[in-house]
């Protein structure tokens, strides 16, 4: 029995495209297919500002061996909107493991092969789940980029170079193609890398086995303002992040600045984790063990989200433990922080 197992990162649905903000990737758990045969028995998962890990327990249901290549692809990250505005990627956007990922399985390190390919992603559509965003990345345009001599770079000044590199046949095969676009002494491309890894795992007919992976959160956030009550135009980042009047409160203080001409303003740093559970939801069953554990990084970091059971266990970090657990809404994550920080 053979399948295409996906460990999948998806992109925030809105790139930042101003100076208080910068763009950065959402996460999700292993997926594939919607199947009978393995089961999820447990989740443990931790999400902090800067890390993502994850161990799960699966176990084979059938009496044949289940075997397939694992990927864990990145996100789509259009190359334009890097142009255009600041991401949170490492100094080096080329490096070939981009979030620094490592797997493991039954306490083994994963051989994990990383390649790239290049994607004209599907049009955004406001108000569906993330993960129905990218059940299908795009078309494939690795092959007609190689061909005009474009690399899969996310280095904003070789992706300028590139396109100034262009012939005016070039030009016009690209703009045919919908790979860019250019006006007087200006082009912007609409390609969209995908940094994908993958290995070849097999689950033994009717047997338990354990995986891990961890990598570097690379989430989106920016400057982030807040008052008591909250303005209409905060409305929605309130029902987004499910932040309550104690909550609401919490924030104005912890992000008070020092008065100015008679004012107080409350201002300070956010940080946007989004990771969807929902994929969990393709493994045969519910997930037996859930758990959940965040770090808001410092005492006076102020952390919201919409979930029941949250419970504090330490001067950082939260818990919310679930069993036979069947995720209804993925996780969004507001981490406000006091501009001191």
């Amino acid at each position: 029995m053979r399948f295409c197992l996906l460990l999948a990162a998806l992109a925030l649905g809105s790139p930042s495209h101003a100076n208080d903000g910068f763009g950065g990737l959402a996460a999700t758990g292993l997926t594939f297919g919607q199947t009978d045969a393995v089961a999820m028995e447990e989740e443990d998962l931790f999400i902090s500002i800067d890390r993502i890990a994850v161990d799960y327990v699966f176990r084979n249901l059938t009496d044949k061996d289940v075997t397939g290549e694992v990927i864990f692809p990145l996100p789509p990250i259009h190359v334009g909107y890097i142009l255009e505005s600041q991401w949170n990627l490492p100094e080096d956007p080329d490096r070939e493991n981009l979030v620094a990922f490592k797997a493991v399985v039954d306490g083994q390190d994963v051989a994990v092969t990383v390649d790239r390919i290049a994607v004209i992603e599907p049009e955004w559509v406001e108000g569906r789940p993330l993960a129905e965003q990218y059940d299908t990345p795009g078309r494939d345009v690795t092959a007609d980029l190689a061909r005009l001599g474009i690399p899969l770079t996310l280095s904003a000044d070789k992706v300028i170079a590139a396109m100034a590199a262009l012939t005016p046949a070039q030009q016009a095969e690209a703009t045919a193609l919908g790979l860019a676009e250019f006006g007087e002494g200006y082009s912007f491309p609409a390609w969209s890398v995908i940094v994908r890894y993958h290995w070849t795992q097999t689950f033994p007919a009717g047997q338990v086995i354990k995986i891990s992976h961890a990598y570097e959160n690379r989430s989106g956030g920016g400057i982030f303002g807040w008052s008591h009550p909250p303005e209409d135009y905060m409305q929605t980042v309130r029902d987004q992040y499910c932040i309550d009047d104690g909550t609401s409160r919490a924030l104005v203080k912890a992000l008070a600045q020092d008065p100015v001409d008679g004012e107080v303003y409350s201002m300070g740093m956010s940080w946007n984790i989004a990771y969807v559970l929902r994929t969990a939801n393709s493994w045969a069953g519910p997930i037996k063990r859930f758990k959940l554990t965040l770090d808001k990084g410092a005492p006076e970091n102020i952390l919201s989200l919409c979930a029941d059971g949250i419970k504090k266990t330490g001067p950082t970090t939260f818990v919310m433990e679930k069993t036979d657990y069947v995720p209804e809404r993925d996780l969004e994550i507001l981490i406000a922080l006091p501009m001191t920080n």
